[in-house]
Protein backbone atom coordinates (compact mmCIF):
# COMPACT_ATOMS: atom_id res chain seq x y z
CA UNK A 1 0.00 0.00 0.00
CA UNK A 2 1.24 3.75 -0.68
CA UNK A 3 3.03 4.92 2.54
CA UNK A 4 1.20 8.65 2.33
CA UNK A 5 -1.93 7.19 1.70
CA UNK A 6 -4.64 4.14 2.24
CA UNK A 7 -4.78 4.12 -2.04
CA UNK A 8 -7.23 2.93 -4.20
CA UNK A 9 -8.68 0.18 -2.22
CA UNK A 10 -9.53 2.14 0.70
CA UNK A 11 -11.20 4.51 -1.96
CA UNK A 12 -13.03 1.28 -2.99
CA UNK A 13 -14.44 1.18 0.80
CA UNK A 14 -15.06 4.86 0.14
CA UNK A 15 -16.86 4.20 -2.34
CA UNK A 16 -18.82 1.18 -0.98
CA UNK A 17 -19.59 3.43 2.23
CA UNK A 18 -20.44 6.02 -0.44
CA UNK A 19 -23.33 3.88 -2.35
CA UNK A 20 -24.49 2.93 1.25
CA UNK A 21 -25.23 6.20 2.20
CA UNK A 22 -27.17 7.06 -1.09
CA UNK A 23 -28.47 3.84 -1.58
CA UNK A 24 -31.99 5.11 -2.24
CA UNK A 25 -30.76 7.48 -5.28
CA UNK A 26 -28.76 4.95 -6.80
CA UNK A 27 -31.32 2.66 -7.13
CA UNK A 28 -32.69 4.66 -10.20
CA UNK A 29 -29.52 4.20 -11.73
CA UNK A 30 -28.56 0.89 -12.10
CA UNK A 31 -25.68 1.45 -14.43
CA UNK A 32 -23.49 1.59 -11.23
CA UNK A 33 -24.04 -1.69 -10.77
CA UNK A 34 -23.99 -3.06 -14.09
CA UNK A 35 -20.14 -1.22 -14.93
CA UNK A 36 -19.26 -3.21 -11.70
CA UNK A 37 -20.07 -6.71 -12.61
CA UNK A 38 -18.55 -6.13 -15.71
CA UNK A 39 -14.94 -5.91 -14.30
CA UNK A 40 -13.94 -9.01 -14.48
CA UNK A 41 -14.11 -9.59 -18.47
CA UNK A 42 -11.99 -6.95 -19.60
CA UNK A 43 -8.48 -8.87 -19.50
CA UNK A 44 -9.75 -11.88 -19.90
CA UNK A 45 -11.09 -10.03 -23.35
CA UNK A 46 -7.19 -9.29 -24.25
CA UNK A 47 -5.89 -12.34 -23.82
CA UNK A 48 -6.68 -13.94 -27.04
CA UNK A 49 -4.33 -15.62 -29.59
CA UNK A 50 -7.77 -15.93 -32.53
CA UNK A 51 -8.25 -12.49 -33.80
CA UNK A 52 -11.93 -11.66 -33.82
CA UNK A 53 -13.91 -9.01 -36.53
CA UNK A 54 -14.44 -5.29 -35.69
CA UNK A 55 -18.37 -6.75 -36.03
CA UNK A 56 -17.92 -9.55 -33.62
CA UNK A 57 -16.73 -7.12 -30.81
CA UNK A 58 -18.55 -4.32 -31.12
CA UNK A 59 -22.14 -6.55 -31.58
CA UNK A 60 -22.70 -6.04 -28.05
CA UNK A 61 -22.79 -1.93 -26.87
CA UNK A 62 -23.67 -2.25 -23.14
CA UNK A 63 -20.77 -1.66 -21.72
CA UNK A 64 -20.45 2.12 -23.24
CA UNK A 65 -24.38 2.78 -21.39
CA UNK A 66 -22.96 1.62 -18.01
CA UNK A 67 -20.36 3.96 -18.16
CA UNK A 68 -22.42 6.75 -19.33
CA UNK A 69 -24.48 5.54 -16.31
CA UNK A 70 -21.79 5.55 -13.73
CA UNK A 71 -21.13 8.95 -14.96
CA UNK A 72 -24.24 10.71 -13.62
CA UNK A 73 -22.55 10.32 -9.96
CA UNK A 74 -19.31 11.40 -11.05
CA UNK A 75 -17.33 13.82 -7.97
CA UNK A 76 -14.46 14.46 -9.93
CA UNK A 77 -14.01 16.43 -13.05
CA UNK A 78 -13.93 14.51 -16.39
CA UNK A 79 -13.59 14.50 -20.00
CA UNK A 80 -14.77 12.63 -22.45
CA UNK A 81 -12.40 13.24 -25.85
CA UNK A 82 -14.35 12.35 -29.27
CA UNK A 83 -13.54 9.56 -31.12
CA UNK A 84 -12.82 9.39 -34.84
CA UNK A 85 -14.71 6.25 -36.12
CA UNK A 86 -11.87 5.08 -38.26
CA UNK A 87 -9.81 5.12 -35.13
CA UNK A 88 -11.88 3.32 -33.00
CA UNK A 89 -12.40 0.54 -34.86
CA UNK A 90 -8.72 0.62 -35.93
CA UNK A 91 -7.81 0.32 -31.96
CA UNK A 92 -10.97 -2.26 -31.02
CA UNK A 93 -9.97 -4.77 -33.24
CA UNK A 94 -5.51 -4.63 -31.61
CA UNK A 95 -6.82 -4.78 -28.66
CA UNK A 96 -9.23 -7.36 -29.41
CA UNK A 97 -11.91 -6.44 -26.14
CA UNK A 98 -15.37 -6.37 -26.97
CA UNK A 99 -17.44 -3.41 -26.44
CA UNK A 100 -19.35 -5.32 -23.60
CA UNK A 101 -16.55 -4.83 -21.41
CA UNK A 102 -15.76 -1.36 -19.64
CA UNK A 103 -12.34 -0.89 -21.52
CA UNK A 104 -13.54 -2.07 -24.60
CA UNK A 105 -16.62 0.46 -24.71
CA UNK A 106 -14.18 3.25 -23.80
CA UNK A 107 -11.76 2.58 -26.55
CA UNK A 108 -14.23 2.08 -29.09
CA UNK A 109 -16.43 5.27 -27.71
CA UNK A 110 -13.72 7.49 -26.78
CA UNK A 111 -10.27 9.24 -27.82
CA UNK A 112 -10.00 8.45 -23.85
CA UNK A 113 -10.40 10.36 -20.43
CA UNK A 114 -9.30 12.97 -18.72
CA UNK A 115 -9.72 12.86 -15.06
CA UNK A 116 -9.43 15.17 -12.43
CA UNK A 117 -8.31 18.44 -14.69
CA UNK A 118 -6.38 16.17 -16.39
CA UNK A 119 -4.08 15.05 -13.80
CA UNK A 120 -5.70 11.15 -15.30
CA UNK A 121 -5.57 9.91 -18.67
CA UNK A 122 -6.98 6.72 -19.07
CA UNK A 123 -6.04 5.51 -22.84
CA UNK A 124 -9.16 5.16 -25.30
CA UNK A 125 -8.37 5.45 -29.41
CA UNK A 126 -6.63 8.42 -29.47
CA UNK A 127 -7.29 11.93 -30.23
CA UNK A 128 -5.73 15.41 -30.76
CA UNK A 129 -5.48 16.18 -26.94
CA UNK A 130 -4.46 12.49 -26.03
CA UNK A 131 -2.97 11.28 -29.39
CA UNK A 132 -1.99 7.30 -27.89
CA UNK A 133 -4.52 4.93 -28.49
CA UNK A 134 -4.40 2.00 -26.24
CA UNK A 135 -2.85 -0.51 -28.09
CA UNK A 136 -0.74 2.09 -29.78
CA UNK A 137 1.01 3.02 -27.02
CA UNK A 138 1.29 -0.56 -25.70
CA UNK A 139 3.18 -2.31 -28.65
CA UNK A 140 6.86 -2.50 -28.26
CA UNK A 141 6.22 -1.91 -24.14
CA UNK A 142 3.78 -5.10 -23.30
CA UNK A 143 3.34 -7.19 -26.49
CA UNK A 144 5.41 -7.00 -29.78
CA UNK A 145 2.69 -8.36 -32.58
CA UNK A 146 -1.05 -8.48 -32.77
CA UNK A 147 -2.65 -11.29 -31.00
CA UNK A 148 0.21 -11.43 -28.12
CA UNK A 149 -0.93 -12.09 -24.92
CA UNK A 150 0.73 -9.17 -22.85
CA UNK A 151 2.37 -9.45 -19.28
CA UNK A 152 0.38 -6.41 -18.41
CA UNK A 153 -1.46 -3.75 -20.39
CA UNK A 154 -0.68 0.22 -19.89
CA UNK A 155 -4.43 1.52 -19.74
CA UNK A 156 -3.70 4.84 -18.08
CA UNK A 157 -1.28 7.31 -16.69
CA UNK A 158 -0.86 10.22 -14.64
CA UNK A 159 0.90 13.55 -15.12
CA UNK A 160 4.00 12.93 -12.55
CA UNK A 161 4.81 9.65 -13.81
CA UNK A 162 2.47 7.08 -12.67
CA UNK A 163 1.22 4.44 -14.67
CA UNK A 164 -1.38 2.10 -14.37
CA UNK A 165 -1.79 -1.68 -16.03
CA UNK A 166 -3.69 -4.81 -16.23
CA UNK A 167 -1.72 -7.52 -14.89
CA UNK A 168 -1.26 -10.33 -17.20
CA UNK A 169 0.92 -12.55 -15.14
CA UNK A 170 3.88 -9.79 -14.87
CA UNK A 171 2.98 -8.59 -11.18
CA UNK A 172 2.04 -12.31 -9.71
CA UNK A 173 -1.21 -14.71 -10.38
CA UNK A 174 -4.14 -12.00 -9.87
CA UNK A 175 -4.98 -11.40 -13.28
CA UNK A 176 -6.95 -8.62 -14.09
CA UNK A 177 -5.72 -6.83 -11.33
CA UNK A 178 -4.47 -3.03 -11.71
CA UNK A 179 -0.93 -2.07 -10.77
CA UNK A 180 -0.03 1.59 -10.43
CA UNK A 181 3.81 2.31 -11.02
CA UNK A 182 4.47 4.70 -8.25
CA UNK A 183 6.48 7.82 -9.09
CA UNK A 184 7.34 8.43 -5.44
CA UNK A 185 8.85 4.50 -4.85
CA UNK A 186 9.37 2.97 -8.44
CA UNK A 187 7.02 -0.01 -7.60
CA UNK A 188 4.24 -1.89 -9.13
CA UNK A 189 1.80 -1.12 -6.31
CA UNK A 190 -1.31 -3.63 -6.52
CA UNK A 191 -4.09 -1.91 -5.87
CA UNK A 192 -6.76 -4.65 -5.07
CA UNK A 193 -9.10 -3.57 -7.77
CA UNK A 194 -9.56 -4.58 -11.35
CA UNK A 195 -9.88 -2.01 -14.17
CA UNK A 196 -13.68 -1.30 -14.16
CA UNK A 197 -13.37 -0.19 -10.41
CA UNK A 198 -10.21 1.87 -11.51
CA UNK A 199 -12.91 3.79 -13.82
CA UNK A 200 -15.23 3.75 -10.96
CA UNK A 201 -12.63 5.73 -8.54
CA UNK A 202 -10.95 7.86 -11.22
CA UNK A 203 -15.00 9.08 -10.92
CA UNK A 204 -16.13 9.50 -7.39
CA UNK A 205 -12.67 8.50 -5.69
CA UNK A 206 -10.86 10.89 -3.68
CA UNK A 207 -7.93 11.74 -5.89
CA UNK A 208 -6.21 14.20 -3.61
CA UNK A 209 -6.56 11.40 -0.73
CA UNK A 210 -4.52 9.20 -3.43
CA UNK A 211 -1.51 11.42 -4.46
CA UNK A 212 -0.91 12.72 -0.74
CA UNK A 213 2.25 14.24 -1.17
CA UNK A 214 2.68 13.77 -5.14
CA UNK A 215 0.09 17.21 -5.34
CA UNK A 216 1.79 20.90 -5.07
CA UNK A 217 -0.08 23.35 -4.20
CA UNK A 218 -0.37 24.86 -7.93
CA UNK A 219 -0.51 21.46 -9.44
CA UNK A 220 -4.37 22.48 -11.02
CA UNK A 221 -2.65 25.69 -12.89
CA UNK A 222 0.35 24.30 -14.05
CA UNK A 223 -1.24 21.08 -15.64
CA UNK A 224 -2.78 23.52 -17.61
CA UNK A 225 -0.09 23.68 -19.87
CA UNK A 226 0.75 19.98 -20.22
CA UNK A 227 -1.06 17.98 -23.15
CA UNK A 228 -1.78 14.21 -22.95
CA UNK A 229 1.00 13.01 -24.07
CA UNK A 230 3.45 14.83 -21.58
CA UNK A 231 4.42 14.82 -18.10
CA UNK A 232 6.27 16.64 -15.31
CA UNK A 233 9.78 15.59 -14.81
CA UNK A 234 10.41 16.55 -11.39
CA UNK A 235 14.04 16.82 -9.84
CA UNK A 236 15.35 15.43 -7.36
CA UNK A 237 13.63 12.50 -8.33
CA UNK A 238 10.33 11.55 -6.19
CA UNK A 239 11.94 8.16 -4.98
CA UNK A 240 14.78 9.58 -3.48
CA UNK A 241 14.89 11.28 -0.05
CA UNK A 242 15.91 14.69 -1.19
CA UNK A 243 12.61 14.67 -4.08
CA UNK A 244 9.72 13.96 -0.77
CA UNK A 245 9.45 18.23 -0.76
CA UNK A 246 7.36 18.17 -4.00
CA UNK A 247 6.88 21.87 -3.58
CA UNK A 248 10.45 22.65 -2.97
CA UNK A 249 11.44 20.17 -6.30
CA UNK A 250 12.05 21.59 -9.94
CA UNK A 251 9.35 20.33 -12.74
CA UNK A 252 10.00 20.04 -16.28
CA UNK A 253 7.74 19.15 -18.90
CA UNK A 254 8.60 16.52 -21.50
CA UNK A 255 7.06 13.83 -23.41
CA UNK A 256 5.44 10.87 -21.29
CA UNK A 257 7.21 8.43 -23.74
CA UNK A 258 10.48 9.84 -22.17
CA UNK A 259 9.16 9.28 -18.45
CA UNK A 260 8.00 5.92 -19.25
CA UNK A 261 11.43 4.43 -20.67
CA UNK A 262 13.33 6.25 -17.79
CA UNK A 263 11.38 4.84 -15.43
CA UNK A 264 11.59 1.33 -16.33
CA UNK A 265 14.96 1.68 -17.10
CA UNK A 266 15.49 2.86 -13.48
CA UNK A 267 12.98 0.35 -12.14
CA UNK A 268 14.93 -2.49 -13.63
CA UNK A 269 18.52 -1.06 -12.26
CA UNK A 270 16.69 -0.09 -8.42
CA UNK A 271 15.71 -3.79 -8.09
CA UNK A 272 18.01 -5.99 -9.63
Amino acid sequence: MRPHNWGLFHLAYRTFNFLNRNKNDMALKPGFFIIIILSVITFNSFAQNKLRSIADLTVDSSGWAAFKQATKIARNKFEILPADPVKAKEAIYQTQVTTHSIMGAIIYNTGGILFDNGWIRVLGSGSARLNRSLPAWNKGKTFTDLGDKPKFLLVADDVVGGFFAINGGAFGKDMGQIYYLAPDDLKWEDLKIGYTDFINLCLVGNMDEFYGGLRWAAWRTDIVRVSGDEGFSIYPYLWTKEGKDVNGDSRKIIPVQELYDFEITTLGQLHK
